[in-house]
């Protein structure tokens, strides 16, 4: 529940940092110089001077940072800029979830190479090896909507996020995504929290990151609840089914399902079953230059929103009725995805609420295929929630082998969160 009562807390804190900000700097941050992919296969690496670095061969050399240091924002103009709105408006005039997850996700690595690199650094020139460091996404801990984006309430939206914790080589990154009125009001539509690990260049082992600063007593509660944050996921992975079993009460929730719903025949109160495996909905393709990152892998801000919209397929044709977006529940970045390389994304309903809150959990897996040998490799781990909050749907998955009925239990557990930091919003507005 402590993460649950968090969210406000960390809503009310955040606000307080980005006061304290540089206003010269809020739009200021490292982003990949452009670059001919054609000229980076020729070269290897480009001519141009690295920007200006704070020593790296020990934690102790590097300057600590302020927490607002890494503080950044950007405005998209959705109800100034038609121009702007038509690129991210959906087929039903809302906007693309999946878009903003890109722009969430290269946010959140701006912030992390602010965090590291010395003011006023705004594009990120010269090669991995000249910087002699990289940052990969480690993990997306969650992205919850605490408002809906709807078509009738499209407003300019502001991104904003900022570094709250660092442990030797790691950054707790949390994004903010707000609505702004023509009158001045701010109202939170999404938080996020992403794991941010700095590599070595050369040996692509951990290496150490600026140490965080908290010099109020705000900063020091939000640097306490980045903590926080750390040590529930590491608690969180070692209680994961891959490391220990249900819970009774979880196990006795899975035989109920099966006694009721099990021989797969609609039950009197009209739910009709469906086996989980008869979910199951692919996409194959090809991953091309145009969408690369710093390390010219896969940008894994792209892969977030084909991800996305594969599980929202999946989700609106399960349901056959509206859907509206809840959360990302996890994200786990295994693997990079090279350049050139064949990806398949699969994607299964992982368990459903057909009545009430009528909401439907959504799990994808990526991986590569080595088009040498045929073997796949698992790269990520997509986890979302949608709910439906206009229509009831009817129907309800049930898991019919051992690894089926773990991932039910595993999108049961994220599906109780999510409805927990909802509800927790809801009280007190």
């Amino acid at each position: 529940m402590d993460e649950i009562k968090d969210v406000k807390e960390l809503d009310r804190l955040l606000e307080l940092v980005r006061d304290r900000s540089d206003p010269a700097m809020k739009s200021v941050m490292p982003m990949r110089s452009p670059q001919l992919w054609i000229e980076s296969l020729r070269t290897g690496k480009t001519p141009q001077p690295a920007p200006t670095l704070e020593p790296a061969d020990g934690a102790s050399q590097l300057a600590p940072r302020p927490m607002h240091y890494s503080y950044s924002e950007f405005v998209i103009p959705f109800s100034s800029n038609p121009l702007v709105l038509e690129q991210y408006t959906n087929a039903k005039g809302g906007i693309r979830t999946g878009k903003l997850m890109e722009d969430l996700d290269a946010l959140a690595g701006g912030v992390a190479y602010k965090h590291l690199m010395k003011p006023g650094v705004a594009e990120l020139t010269g090669s991995i090896n000249d910087r002699g460091f990289y940052i990969v996404t480690a993990s997306v801990e969650r992205l919850d909507m605490l408002s809906p984006l709807t078509p009738k309430n499209v407003k300019d939206l502001r991104l904003s996020g900022q570094v709250i914790y660092t442990g030797r080589s790691s950054m707790e990154v949390v994004v903010k995504m707000e609505a702004l009125g023509q009158d001045n009001a701010e109202e939170t539509i999404m938080l996020g929290r992403f794991t941010m690990v700095c590599l070595d260049a050369f040996t692509n082992k951990a290496r150490p990151v600026n140490p965080l600063i908290p010099m109020t007593e705000d900063e020091k509660k939000l640097y306490a609840m980045g903590e926080a944050l750390k040590t529930r996921r590491q608690l969180r992975g070692k209680q994961s089914l891959n490391q220990a079993p249900p819970s009774s009460e979880e196990a006795t929730s899975l035989h109920n399902l099966y006694l009721k719903y099990g021989d797969g025949t609609r039950c009197s109160d009209g739910i009709e079953p469906v086996p989980i495996g008869e979910t199951l909905l692919e996409n194959t393709m090809q991953m091309y230059p145009q969408q690369r990152n710093i390390q010219s892998k896969v940008f894994g801000g792209y892969l977030m929103r084909l991800a996305y919209e594969l599980g929202y397929s999946n989700a609106s044709i399960f349901t056959r009725v509206p859907l509206r977006f809840l959360s990302l529940d996890e994200i786990t970045f295994k693997h990079p995805v090279p350049i050139g390389s064949v990806l398949r994304l699969k994607s299964r309903i992982g368990h459903t609420i057909p009545t009430g809150t009528s909401s439907v959990h959504v799990a994808v897996e990526a991986s590569v295929i080595d088009q040498e040998t045929g073997e796949e490799r698992v790269t990520n781990d997509f986890r979302f929630t949608w709910e439906t909050p206009e229509h009831k749907f009817g129907r309800i998955v049930v898991p019919k082998t051992y690894e089926e009925a773990m991932l039910w239990i595993e999108a049961g557990r994220a599906l109780q969160i999510g409805s927990e930091i909802r509800g927790i919003r809801d009280l007190v507005e």
